[in-house]
């Protein structure tokens, strides 16, 4: 879906909603409804969420909307996010919740716009954005990790995501899920996560250990230990459960290990 196609599709929910709930005049009209395309809207929405006694909403919009001209790529995922959240999520039944709600859907735009500060070696700004979210939604991205797109972050409370770790494309990850080091070791030290994998909630996935392409990770599940590919992992320390129903396990975010087959 573009840009263009996806701010129709908003705009259509905004005037929608307005029509059944007056309470959401005021928020539509200011973040939705008067902006002129995708870009601003999101712009304004990541600077309503996160501009305080630190950084002003008007100063915070006016650095994302640079850096989304500057990066077109953050826009291309974020419309690849907003696509994966509705698809997968069923608590999301229209296109404007997570834009407006979803602090695991914002975090992530605005650990994006981060990840560009620290790549032009603007690593104040990168560390300042990084602390805001932390400080407004309770998770903790470092700006040098590297993330792909159609990335679902459940409900996003007290996920942290080291330095060196790195996520490909469609993976899903609940509420509570460390990537960490196993120690004070310094260098390549986190998780690398591969397509199509699913972390269930409170998992603690430590030291530079590769979970592969289609696994899934039980929820509380302690990795210490490289993951195969297609292979559900639960347990303290984790140990192999099964294989996953399905190829791509994050995208049908089936926790339920009885559904698994046998190794």
């Amino acid at each position: 879906m573009t840009a263009h196609e996806l701010e129709k599709i908003i705009i259509q929910e905004a005037l929608d909603l307005k029509k059944e709930e007056a309470f959401s005049i005021c928020i539509l009209d200011e973040q939705i409804l008067s902006k002129k395309s995708f870009p601003e809207m999101l712009a304004t929405i990541l600077a309503q969420q996160l501009g305080g006694d630190l950084v002003s909403k008007v100063d915070l919009e006016k650095l994302f909307l640079n850096q989304f001209n500057l990066f077109p790529s953050i826009i291309d995922d974020a419309i690849c996010d907003l696509l994966a959240t509705k698809d997968r999520d069923p608590a999301c039944s229209f296109y404007l919740e997570p834009l407006l709600f979803f602090k695991g859907y914002q975090g992530i735009q605005a650990f994006r716009t981060a990840h560009s500060l620290w790549n032009t070696n603007k690593i104040f700004s990168a560390k300042v954005l990084q602390s805001i979210v932390n400080q407004k939604f309770s998770m903790d991205i470092h700006p040098a990790a590297k993330i792909g797109c159609g990335i679902l972050l459940d409900h996003a409370t007290n996920i942290v995501i080291g330095e060196t770790a790195e996520i490909d494309c469609n993976v899903s990850i609940f509420h509570g899920v460390t990537l960490g080091g196993s120690g004070n070791e310094t260098g390549d030290r986190h998780p690398k996560v591969e397509s199509g994998v699913m972390i269930g909630a409170h998992a603690q996935l430590l030291g530079n250990i590769r979970i592969g392409k289609g696994a899934k990770i039980g929820a509380g599940a302690v990795v210490l230990t490289h993951v195969p590919a297609h292979t559900t992992y639960a347990g303290v320390p984790a140990v192999p459960m099964g294989r996953p129903e399905h190829e791509m396990p994050s995208l049908k975010m089936q926790q339920d290990f009885t559904r698994d087959a046998k190794l």
